[in-house]
C-alpha cells in the first residue's frame, strides 16, 4: 500500500544535509513496514536490529557507542556488511536502548556516509519520562501518522477519483453526481475502517467489518498494555480512565475537554500527566482554544482550554462499539455523536498534513471548529456532519476578522460563494 511518507524519506536519502533520521507515532501506524519497503526499494541490503526482541543488542552500546566499534559489531550481528551510503541501517523500538539514541549524534558528527533510520512507538513518553540524552541538532525528525483518505482511497484502487477530487479541489468545481456519491460512500467507509494499515489492507482483501473490528480490538488492547508498561504505576488508571472519557467529552455539544467529566470533583492538577502521556504517545492530540487571530497562533492559545481527538477514527468507533451500519447509514441514533465524530476526523486529516490546529470562539458563544495558518494565511474551518451548512459562527469570524477565505466542510460538492470556499468532508485531505 502507498504511503506518502515514502516521498519524504526519498529526499532524506538525496539531502546533502542528511543527518540520521528518527520516525515515531503511536503503535501500528506502519513505521516498520514503511521503513522496511523503502530499503528494500533504494538500498543494497538492509540492517534491521530491533530492541525490543533482541534485549542483547542493549549490552553493544552499552560498552561504545563510537561509529567505529559499533559497525563491524552491528555487521556481524546482522549476517551482512554494512557498507556506506548502500546499506540501510533500521534500530526499531529504539525507546528499550537510551545509547543507541544517544549514538546518533556521533553516526551524524563522525560517521555521517552511514544511513541510519531509527523508529519508536512511544518515543516521546520515554524522552520525556527517561533520562534519555537526547541528541537534538544531531538528527532529522519525522512523524508517522495513520493512513488519511487519500492514502485510504488509494488503498482501494480509486486512483482516478484522487485525481479528480485535487482538480474539483483546486478550481472550486463539483465532481459529478455520481463520483461525489462514490466519494462519500468511500469516506463513511473510512470512518469505520480507520487509517490503521492492517485494518485498511483487510478491508481491501475482504470487505469484511467484523474482520476489521477484531483488529482494532487489538490494536486498542495493545494501547491499554502500553499504558502499564510505560507509565508510572499511580498514572496508570488515571491514563486509562481519562482515554476512555475522551470518547464520551466527543459526544456532548459542547466537545471542549472538561476533566470534572472524567470523574466527580476531577481536576487538571491530577490529570494532566495522564492527558500528556496519551498525546506523546500519538494516541491523542489536543487542540487548544486561540484568544486572537493574529500570528503566530501558538502566541495566542488559552493553555487551560482544549479539545482532545483520537489519532485514528476506526479506533475511535471501535472505542465507542458502533457497528458498521450506525455509519454507512448514519442512523439517528448517532446524533449526539456525528459533531465531535466528525471533528475529529478533519483534525486527523489536518494534522497529518502537518497542520497546527487551533478553534476560536467569541464572547457570546460563536465557535470555528479549526483555524490553521494556511499558505501564510490564517482561515478559519467551519465543519458540519451533514449537507446543512448553515454557519451563523462563520459570519461572526468573518465579519469580526475579515480572512481572505473560509473553508466550510459538510456533506455538499465543491463550491466558492461569498468568501467561503466549500469542500466535501472525504476531500479534507486537500486542504
Amino acid at each position: 500500500m502507498y504511503r506518502k511518507v515514502m516521498s519524504f524519506l526519498e529526499e532524506w536519502k538525496d539531502s546533502r544535509h542528511r543527518k540520521p533520521l528518527i520516525l515515531q507515532g503511536a503503535r501500528q501506524v506502519g513505521k516498520t513496514y514503511s521503513i522496511l519497503e523503502f530499503g528494500r526499494i533504494h538500498y543494497e541490503n538492509v540492517a534491521y536490529f530491533n530492541f525490543e526482541t533482541n534485549p542483547r543488542l542493549n549490552e553493544t552500546f552499552e560498552e561504545n557507542i563510537s561509529p567505529d566499534y559499533l559497525i563491524p559489531i552491528l555487521s556481524h550481528i546482522a549476517g551482512q556488511t554494512i557498507v556506506r551510503d548502500k546499506t540501510l541501517i533500521v534500530f526499531d523500538e529504539v525507546q528499550f536502548c537510551e545509547s543507541a539514541l544517544t549514538s546518533l549524534k556521533y553516526f551524524c558528527e563522525d560517521a555521517p556516509g552511514y544511513h541510519i533510520i531509527v523508529a519508536g512507538s512511544l518515543l516521546g513518553v520515554a524522552v520525556n519520562r527517561a533520562k534519555f540524552s537526547f541528541p537534538v541538532g544531531k538528527v532529522d525528525m519525522k512523524t508517522l501518522y495513520p493512513m488519511d483518505m487519500e492514502e485510504f482511497m488509494l488503498a482501494m484502487g480509486e486512483r482516478e477519483l484522487v485525481e479528480q477530487i485535487k482538480k474539483s479541489f483546486a478550481a472550486d468545481t463539483p465532481l459529478p453526481g455520481a463520483l461525489h456519491d462514490a466519494a462519500m460512500r468511500l469516506y463513511r467507509q473510512y470512518l469505520i475502517v480507520g487509517g490503521m494499515p492492517e485494518c485498511v489492507k483487510l478491508f481491501a482483501e475482504t470487505k469484511d467489518y467484523i474482520l476489521i473490528r477484531h483488529a482494532q480490538d487489538t490494536i486498542l488492547a495493545s494501547y491499554l498494555n502500553d499504558m502499564s508498561k510505560y507509565n508510572n504505576l499511580n498514572e496508570i488508571k488515571k491514563t486509562r480512565l481519562a482515554y476512555d472519557n475522551i470518547t464520551v467529552q466527543l459526544s456532548k455539544k459542547n466537545t471542549r475537554f472538561q476533566y470534572k467529566l472524567i470523574k466527580k470533583g476531577g481536576r487538571a492538577s491530577e490529570f494532566e500527566n495522564a492527558i500528556e502521556w496519551l498525546c506523546l504517545s500519538g494516541i491523542a492530540s489536543r487542540v487548544y482554544k486561540v484568544e486572537q487571530i493574529k500570528k503566530p497562533l501558538e502566541n495566542y492559545r488559552d493553555i487551560d482550554t482544549f479539545k482532545i481527538y483520537v489519532s485514528d477514527m476506526g479506533l475511535l468507533l471501535a472505542k465507542k462499539d458502533l457497528v458498521a451500519n450506525d455509519i454507512l447509514y448514519m442512523v439517528e441514533d448517532i446524533n449526539d455523536f456525528k459533531g465531535g465524530m466528525t471533528e475529529n476526523y478533519v483534525n486527523v486529516q489536518l494534522v497529518i498534513n502537518g497542520y497546527s490546529t487551533y478553534y476560536w470562539m467569541s464572547e457570546r458563544g460563536a465557535e470555528i471548529d479549526f483555524v490553521i495558518q494556511r499558505g501564510g494565511k490564517l482561515i478559519p474551518i467551519e465543519v458540519k456532519s451533514a449537507d446543512n451548512t448553515r454557519a451563523k459562527s462563520l459570519k461572526v469570524y468573518m465579519d469580526t476578522y475579515r480572512p481572505d477565505y473560509a473553508i466550510k466542510l459538510s456533506g455538499k460538492n465543491f463550491g466558492f460563494e461569498d468568501g467561503k470556499k466549500t469542500v466535501p468532508l472525504y476531500a479534507a485531505f486537500c486542504i
